[in-house]
């Protein structure tokens, strides 16, 4: 049957205000939008593009000290200010930056060099995407104040006196309820990226709600706080003269790579050329002081990197930054960002390893020893390769997608969905079953646990490919050659509420933090939170994840409601559990905090001290009656 030809004429063309795009299409500006609960949600992008101008003004030389607070508002939304000390934005022009798009000063290369923000779209995305958003600027002792709601100028206060204030811009923001649903800012996210701020511009200091961060070795303190145990020497730093590139990595005892790497102070979380570029680099440069053709997997495993590169008027691969695409320094083309990286290490990491022959020594057994232990897991490595290559087709624990966050770009027609990409961990057939059910087959896949897996705390890597359950989880997830292949944005552990997936949990967060714990320290494991109960009468079904949740659905609903308490995810239905699942789908981070001492929980926890583990328990044991 032919169909019918709609009518198109001029009456279906419309234009839309800068704003309004904005609230249509948020994804195109700030990637996903989430609830807080992970490090990428749109929430923390609003609050970066804020706190991105306020490092612009001290990458120029203006403002030591950027305040930032977020408070919670009587209706339960959450308020946003930040305050730089900076040049603050030229009077006249403060309502056009502010809601004029394609307006600003990062335009001029003069006034910001090696800026982040350069679209002019950053602030205006803030404005649009907040039920409410003020902008002051201070500059020589007056001041403008302006007012917005959803990008729409509400008030101009004009042109003031200000004595006694210092210079700079003062931004607050309450984001959206209705972009936001239930959002919530989480400290550790918040806290985590003024740590990159801090070490990665040293002599700023940032406040958080009172707290104060400030670095005083750059980089190199980013790296001794994300390691893990020992290391086999001590942090080698590398920078050159003129100040766009700093290098600082060592060897350390857990498996696979690790890498931090910015661009112009921006945390390029899925790398891009820099990162690439240290990676070959680090292997020419010590192939050619050993002088031995090394595995470059030899080479690099275990490596702990971080890398700061700032370029002239960088591309980005998406508007949130997060993976660098420019080949040269600057727009105009000359050195490649390759050959800046390979100068640096081929010239630097030359001279220090001369000066320090113990350093040399050590990184020189450290590729040894991965080279015996390659050689020794090289059978089970080749078939676990070949099983990666293999796995949607012949992963019978898998249920996969058609959208994978390692995809080169998105399919043609498609919405870039690459950041919602999910894997979502299940126990048991019966939970499996209704997840896949209702999935997003395009950007959400299933991996079905046959039971508890193995606890991996101590075990040597070879386990990961003899135990057929963790090597086919493994090779779903598709690191075996680094990070960058990672398949799934989101792994989120799918487990019953009750002891037993309590424990499957804690077994898996173990095999996690053993052999993959960049994956945590990342931001991609996550917790599903699934209801508790079920509170319906005739009219009006809710669904509660807590006591108090279930006693006020309970007062809500009138007389005698039904309460249904979910004893496993294999009892919620399929219907049921499209909703739990869907954009209003609630996730729980693991997270590895700055002071966590990993090593000494998992001992703790998982390790062979059951008389200390029994004492424990025993001491904290509470119950109810």
């Amino acid at each position: 049957m032919s169909q019918v030809p709609v009518k198109y004429t001029e009456a279906n063309i419309r234009s839309l205000e800068w704003n309004e795009h904005i609230r249509r299409r948020p994804g195109m500006y700030i990637g996903r939008l989430g609830d807080g609960a992970a490090h990428d949600d749109g929430i923390y992008i609003l609050l970066k593009e804020t706190i991105d101008n306020s490092i612009d003004e001290f990458t120029m030389g203006c403002g030591k000290r950027i305040d930032v607070a977020v408070t919670v508002n009587p209706e339960g939304t959450q308020t946003v200010t930040v305050r730089d000390f900076g040049r603050g934005i030229p009077l006249g022009s403060v309502i056009d930056c502010a809601g004029k798009p394609n307006t600003g000063g990062k335009y001029d290369s003069e006034a910001f060099q090696r800026s982040v923000g350069l679209n002019g779209v950053g602030l205006k995305a803030v404005n649009a995407l907040s039920k409410s958003f003020v902008i002051q600027s201070f500059r020589e002792e007056k001041m403008r104040k302006a007012d917005f709601a959803t990008g729409n100028l509400t008030a101009d206060h004009g042109i003031k006196p200000s004595k006694g204030q210092k210079s700079g811009t003062l931004t607050t923001f309450t984001p959206d309820p209705e972009i936001f649903p239930n959002y919530g800012f989480k400290d550790e996210y918040i806290e985590n990226l003024l740590w990159n701020y801090a070490y990665l511009n040293m002599g700023l200091t940032l406040t958080f709600n009172g707290k104060v961060f400030k670095s005083e070795n750059g980089l190199l303190d980013l790296l001794n706080q994300k390691i893990d145990g020992s290391t086999a020497y001590k942090a080698i730093h590398l920078k050159d003269s003129a100040g766009l590139l700093e290098i600082v990595f060592t060897h350390a005892t857990q498996y696979g790579e690790e890498y931090y790497s910015f661009t112009n102070g921006q945390h390029t979380t899925q790398g891009g050329t820099h990162q690439l570029a240290f990676r070959d680099a680090v292997v020419k440069a010590l192939r050619e002081f050993f002088k031995k053709d090394y595995d470059a997997a030899d080479i690099r495993t275990g490596i702990i990197a971080a890398i700061s590169i700032r370029v002239q008027e960088p591309i980005f691969e998406s508007q949130t930054k997060t993976k660098l695409g420019s080949q040269t320094m600057t727009p105009n083309g000359g050195v490649t960002i390759r050959n800046y990286v390979s100068e640096l290490l081929k010239k630097e990491l030359d001279n220090f390893l001369h000066r320090s022959p113990a350093v040399a020594q050590s990184i020189q057994q450290k590729i040894q020893q991965n080279e015996r232990e390659r050689k020794e897991l090289a059978g089970i490595r080749d078939i676990a390769r070949d099983a990666a290559k293999k796995v949607s087709l012949h992963n019978s624990k898998l249920r996969d997608c058609r959208i994978h966050f390692n995809d080169k770009a998105p399919r043609r027609g498609d919405d870039d969905k690459r950041g919602e990409t999910t894997l979502f961990i299940t126990e048991g057939d019966s939970a499996s079953g209704s997840i896949t059910k209702v999935r997003d087959p395009n950007a959400q896949a299933v991996f079905s646990l046959k039971g508890k897996p193995l606890n991996t705390h101590g075990k040597s890597r070879r386990i990961m490919y003899e135990n057929d359950e963790l090597s086919m989880l493994h090779s779903a997830l598709n690191v075996e050659a680094g990070m960058e292949e990672l398949r799934y944005n989101n792994i989120v552990l799918a487990t019953d509420a009750d002891v037993d997936g309590m424990h499957i949990r804690l077994l898996l967060i173990t095999f996690f933090l053993t052999f993959l714990p960049e994956l945590i320290k990342n931001g991609h494991l996550y917790i599903l939170q699934t209801p508790l109960f079920r509170v319906r009468n005739k009219k009006e079904t809710r669904y509660c994840y807590s006591e108090p949740e279930r006693v006020k659905a309970m007062a809500a609903l009138g007389p005698q409601p039904e309460v249904t308490r979910f004893k496993g995810l294999g009892e919620i239905s399929p219907d049921e559990f499209r909703h739990f699942i869907g954009p209003k789908i609630r996730l729980e981070p693991v997270i590895i905090g700055k002071e966590s001492p990993v090593e000494k929980l998992l001992q703790f926890y998982m390790g062979a001290n059951t008389p200390d583990r029994q004492e424990f328990i025993i001491r904290n044991l509470a119950y109810t009656t």
